[in-house]
């Protein structure tokens, strides 16, 4: 049998889209440069630690890249942790010509 996931957060959008921040760190920007419209990414509550959660962004093979932005994480993290499911899909990827928190926007679908 199915267990419904956790309530979803009021008034908050189960489809969005979002950048990825984080991504010229610790030797991300080559999974970056890697992506394509299309592709597919694990969404992943971080382990709470002092400070504000964060939900990052792993390919699938499981390398993080970066995460979203904390204005997000900040509604998205709690119901992420009490089991909530959400993915993201690459819908634009640009180069180093543009600022590091422009470069991946992905779509968000929450299973809800």
């Amino acid at each position: 049998m199915i267990q419904p996931g956790p309530p979803f957060p009021e008034g908050r959008p189960p489809l969005f889209r979002a950048t990825v921040h984080g991504t010229v760190f610790a030797g991300r920007e080559r999974y970056v440069d890697e992506l394509h419209v299309g592709d597919e990414l694990r969404l992943v509550a971080d382990p709470p630690v002092p400070g504000t959660p964060e939900v990052w962004v792993h390919l699938a093979s499981g390398e993080p890249i970066g995460h979203l932005p904390e204005e997000i994480g900040a509604w998205l993290w709690p119901w992420m942790s009490r089991g909530g499911v959400a993915h993201g899909r690459v819908i634009r990827v640009r180069g180093s010509e543009v600022p590091s928190w422009r470069r991946l926007l992905l779509e968000v679908s929450c299973a809800v």
